[in-house]
C-alpha cells in the first residue's frame, strides 16, 4: 500500500540517520516469504561498513538511503514494507536492521543521535525489495524506468504523455513510468477532487480537466504527507516512530462504497474494478462528459484554488 505520501513520511522520519555510520547490517531470523534482497547481506555489509549516510531521499514510491561511496540502498516497501527507526509492529517480519554509530567529531547533537542507532526494514508479506546499487546500477534500473515525480511533474508534461492514451485515466495513472508515485488510493481521491470519472479514456479529457488534474494531485499528496499518509483499516503502514498516519480520516471516496457523496451529498460512492484494483467515485461529481457538476471551466491550476475548489 505505501504511496508516495507514505513513503516520504518514512523518508522524513529517518532523516535523524544522515552522517552517521554503517557499523554492521544484519538480516534477523525470519521463516516468513523472504524479501528480494540484492547483493547478499554479507556482500551489502562489505560495501557499506564504515560508510556514511550522506542524504535520505524518494524517488516515487521508493526510500533511498545515498552514502558516501555514491552507492544507494534503494528500499521498495510495496504492499506491506515499512522503515523504521524503533518498535517494528513484532519481531517475526523484520528483513534487515542496520546498525549505525555516530561519527567522529560530528558538529551534530549527539544526543539526539544516539536514540536513533539503527534503522529497520520490516515487512508482513514480503513482496518489498532492498537494492544496494551503484550510480550506473541506479541510472538502469530505477531512474530510467521511472516517470517524473508525482510531485514535480509539470502540467504540460502530465497532458503531453498522456493525452493520445486509450486507457482510462484511472488505470493510466498508476502506471509509474508516465508520473512516479501515485498508486491505487490515492488516484481515486486526486480523480474525485479533480472532478473527473476514472473511468474516462485519456485521449477523451479536455485541456480544463488536464488543468484541474494536475492542481488535484499536488493538492492532494501535499495534504496527505502534510497528514502522515494513511493508515488503513489492517493497521499495517506506520510511520517511521511505528505511528498511525492521520490521512485516512480525510478520505473523500476511498473505500466509501455506497456512503453519500461528502460534496454533492446527492450522489453515492460506487465501486467499480480497474485493472483488478478497486475504483471508488461519486457517479454525479465525476462526470465523462468534461463538465464537473458544479465547477465551470474556470478552474485554476493553483494549489490555493485546488483546496478551495473542494472545501
Amino acid at each position: 500500500m505505501p504511496e508516495l505520501p507514505e513513503v516520504e513520511t518514512m523518508c522524513r522520519g529517518i532523516h535523524s540517520i544522515i552522517s552517521q555510520r554503517v557499523v554492521t547490517i544484519e538480516q534477523p531470523p525470519c521463516d516468513c516469504r523472504p524479501c528480494l534482497i540484492e547483493p547478499d547481506i554479507p556482500t551489502m555489509h562489505r560495501r557499506l561498513q564504515h560508510q556514511t549516510v550522506t542524504a535520505i531521499e524518494r524517488r516515487g514510491k521508493r526510500v533511498m538511503i545515498r552514502f558516501e561511496n555514491r552507492d544507494r540502498l534503494v528500499i521498495e516497501p510495496r504492499m506491506s514494507g515499512l522503515v523504521l527507526l524503533a518498535d517494528p509492529p513484532g519481531v517475526d517480519h523484520l528483513r534487515m536492521r542496520i546498525h549505525f554509530a555516530s561519527r567522529p567529531n560530528s558538529a551534530s547533537n549527539s544526543s539526539t543521535r544516539s536514540s536513533n542507532t539503527e534503522l529497520l526494514v520490516w515487512d508482513r508479506r514480503g513482496l518489498g525489495t532492498i537494492r544496494l546499487m551503484n550510480p550506473d546500477e541506479y541510472e538502469q534500473n530505477v531512474n530510467a524506468r521511472l516517470g517524473e515525480d508525482a510531485l514535480t511533474i509539470a502540467a504540460n508534461t502530465l497532458r503531453n504523455r498522456l493525452v493520445d492514451s486509450a486507457r482510462a485515466i484511472k488505470v493510466a495513472l498508476l502506471d509509474q513510468a508516465v508520473v512516479a508515485g501515485i498508486g491505487n488510493l490515492y488516484a481515486v481521491e486526486i480523480l474525485f477532487v479533480a472532478g473527473i470519472d476514472p473511468q474516462t479514456v485519456c485521449k477523451k479529457i479536455t485541456r480544463p480537466q488536464w488543468t484541474r488534474l494536475h492542481a488535484a494531485i499536488t493538492h492532494v499528496l501535499d495534504e496527505a504527507i502534510a497528514n502522515e499518509g494513511s493508515t488503513l483499516s489492517d493497521g499495517t503502514y506506520r510511520n517511521a516512530l511505528n505511528q498511525s498516519g492521520g490521512y485516512q480520516n480525510m478520505h473523500r471516496v476511498y473505500d466509501r462504497e455506497d456512503e453519500p457523496c461528502i460534496r454533492c451529498e446527492r450522489g453515492r460512492i460506487r465501486r467499480v474494478v480497474q485493472a483488478q484494483r478497486s475504483t471508488f467515485f461519486c457517479p454525479e461529481c465525476q462526470r465523462r462528459t468534461g463538465k464537473h457538476a458544479s465547477v465551470d471551466d474556470s478552474f485554476s491550476a493553483s494549489r490555493r484554488d485546488a483546496a478551495t475548489w473542494f472545501h
